[in-house]
This record gives structure tokens, C-alpha cells and sequence, in this order.
């Protein structure tokens, strides 16, 4: 069974698992172009895209802090489980005192809200600097492809319903104990954190990947939902480098449970930790 728990530093951190995202094969693309694209899905054999959605607990003396809230109740019932493994966790939405979101996009920004109203009556919601100043300007819209444009809605429900709660962050401390790491492309802004431990560190990479066995192999891969592959690709190699390197767990908005990124030939590989 896939460890949903961990130990780190001042947090004991919990996997909140929302559902699973389905799409064709058509949403992937390379960097080096459709041969490679299709040599690769080739090679991987899957017939569709499968991904999983999860958020995060993390229960400390100060709280309790989620990483990303899922989708809510917009993505259909395949989705928006995340509220209901927080009830088994024993978290009521008014337990938690903030989110800390990785990106505005749906799978990670729409648990927020109920409705017209906040589904966290008392939480402060943390946002990459970079990631809400571009999606809370409404000039930046129209230079942006009008399938990308979607955290711009969320933003602004975002202003709306957590008006007074909202706090945006640059790379560095964004809490005692948890450091954000800019991981742009995927979004503007997106963005990982790091939670430090002495023992060992944990990073929730947001979307760095979102097939962890496809993208690690090949980090070229990316999906049609990148803001900018090029920066997206960029990014997930320098992480993928980095987190071997510093030997961290890492997981994330689409990876299965707890990982460590090993190198293997020209690429990467997530083993269970």
C-alpha cells in the first residue's frame, strides 16, 4: 500500500486524495516535436492520460496548513474528493488557518470556494507572488491563449470571496519551516514548497509532472495546459536534478504517494520512499 503519511520537520504532512483526471493522448506534446511525441507515447503504451489529484494536510503547533484545496464539486464526481479524506483526517473546513496554493488552476485552486462563498471561513490563502499578480491583472488576459485563461476567473473569485485573506509571496520563507521554490511554465507563476525537516526535507512540486513514470523518463514532455513548455520543460529538469541531488522526497499535485528522483541514463526515475 502507497504510504499517505509522513514526518517532516515540524509537520506530520497527509495526502488528500482528490480524484482522477482523465484525457487523450493528445494532450501531450514534446519539445522536440510530434516524431518525438509519438515515439515516446509509443514507447509508454498507455491508451489514455490517467492522473491522479491530490492536496495536502499538514498538522503543526500552529495549525493545520493545506498545500492546493482540488477541484471542489466543478470537475464532476470523478472528482472532488479532497473535502471528504479531510473529514477522515478529522479536519473541518473552519480547522483550517491557511492554503498554500502551487498555481490558480481548477484542480488546485476551485476547492476553494463553495459556491459564492469560502469553503475555509477562516483560513488566509497564500499564492505565489508571481502566479496572482499575473492572473489578478486583467490586462495580461488578452496576450494570453484563450485556452490558458482560466486562472484568471479563479483569481478574481478568488479577490472576491478571501478579500483581506490573501497574501503573496515571492520565492523564499512562506511560512516557519516551508520555503517557496519558483517553478515557472506550467502557469505563470507555478510553484513548489519545500518543507524542511532535519532529517529529511519534503518538496510538494504543485505540477513539475504530472505523469510521473512518462515526464521523469523524458522531462521534454509536457502538456497542451503549459503556460509556456518551453520554461515548463526548464523548470522540471532543474527540479528533477535538484531534488536527486539533495536526495529530498518530493510529491505532488499528480504523483502517488511519496517519492525520491533518482537519476537512470538520460532521464529520471520516482521510486517509492
Amino acid at each position: 500500500m502507497v504510504q499517505q503519511s509522513r514526518r517532516i520537520g515540524a509537520f506530520d504532512v497527509s495526502i488528500l486524495h482528490d480524484g482522477v483526471f482523465e484525457a487523450p493522448l493528445d494532450v501531450l506534446i514534446h519539445a522536440d516535436g510530434e516524431m518525438a511525441r509519438d515515439e515516446a507515447v509509443a514507447r509508454w503504451g498507455k491508451p489514455k492520460v490517467s492522473i491522479i489529484v491530490n492536496c495536502f494536510a499538514l498538522k503543526g503547533a500552529d495549525g493545520i496548513t493545506l498545500v492546493d484545496a482540488g477541484t471542489g464539486p466543478s470537475w464532476g464526481k470523478a472528482m472532488g474528493h479532497a473535502p471528504a479524506a479531510m473529514v477522515a483526517a478529522g479536519i473541518a473546513p473552519e480547522d483550517v488557518a491557511r492554503v498554500l496554493i502551487t498555481h490558480l488552476h481548477g484542480d488546485h485552486a476551485l476547492g476553494l470556494f463553495d459556491g459564492d462563498k469560502p469553503f475555509f471561513p477562516n483560513a488566509e490563502i497564500i499564492v505565489p507572488e508571481a502566479d496572482f499578480g499575473f492572473y489578478g491583472d486583467e490586462a495580461n488576459r488578452a496576450r494570453t491563449p484563450e485556452k490558458k485563461q482560466g486562472a484568471f476567473a479563479i483569481a478574481a473569485t478568488l479577490k472576491k470571496h478571501y478579500a483581506g485573506r490573501i497574501r503573496s509571496v515571492p520565492a523564499g520563507e512562506a511560512q516557519a519551516g516551508i520555503t517557496l521554490i519558483s517553478l515557472p511554465g506550467h502557469s505563470f507563476g507555478h510553484s513548489g514548497y519545500l518543507i524542511e525537516g532535519d532529517g529529511e526535507s519534503l518538496l510538494l512540486w504543485g505540477d513539475a509532472l504530472h505523469l510521473s513514470d512518462l515526464q521523469a523518463s523524458d522531462p521534454a514532455i509536457g502538456f497542451i495546459y503549459d503556460f509556456d513548455a518551453a520554461t515548463a520543460v526548464a523548470s522540471r529538469r532543474g527540479i528533477l536534478e535538484r531534488a536527486a541531488h539533495e536526495n529530498w522526497l518530493v510529491s505532488g499535485g499528480h504523483v502517488e504517494g511519496f517519492r525520491r528522483v533518482v537519476r537512470k541514463g538520460t532521464g529520471y526515475e520516482l521510486q517509492p520512499a
